[in-house]
């Protein structure tokens, strides 16, 4: 695991440390060719520059994100606004995470992917990548 992301989990609680490194280690064991850094305060994952999955702790629990979620057809994903392609489902225990699901997410985030490495450079709009 990326030390960034063990430090970062490792600044919370130990019920939340438990959720983050679960999330953490599917996500590393899945997308052994992505690359992971703390971006924006939290951890992300990107294939190829284009970020794809990342968490974050949110009010409502911890909240594990799709770049291009709202595409993945999957009902528990849920979607916030229409502007970006986006998806994302909130933990507030580690028994919540269902493994199965989490694993075809991330397939599917590898076979669906939007365009967000290049989103300035188009002004803002988001291009479906092949």
């Amino acid at each position: 695991m990326n030390p960034d992301i063990e430090a970062y989990n490792s600044k919370h609680t130990t019920a939340e440390q438990a959720i983050c490194h679960q999330l953490a280690s599917i996500i590393d064991s899945e997308l052994t060719e992505a690359e992971s850094k703390i971006w924006h305060a939290h951890p992300v994952w990107f294939l190829n520059g284009n970020p794809i999955v990342g968490y974050s702790r949110q009010k409502e629990g911890w909240r594990l994100m799709f770049w291009s979620g709202a595409d993945f057809e999957e009902e528990q994903l849920k979607i916030k606004g229409k502007k970006f392609k986006d998806a994302s489902i909130i933990y507030t225990s580690i028994e919540q995470i269902n493994i199965h699901d989490l694993k075809r997410w991330l397939k599917k985030s590898r076979e669906i992917q939007w365009d967000y490495k290049n989103l300035v450079k188009r002004k803002g709009r988001l291009e479906r990548l092949p």
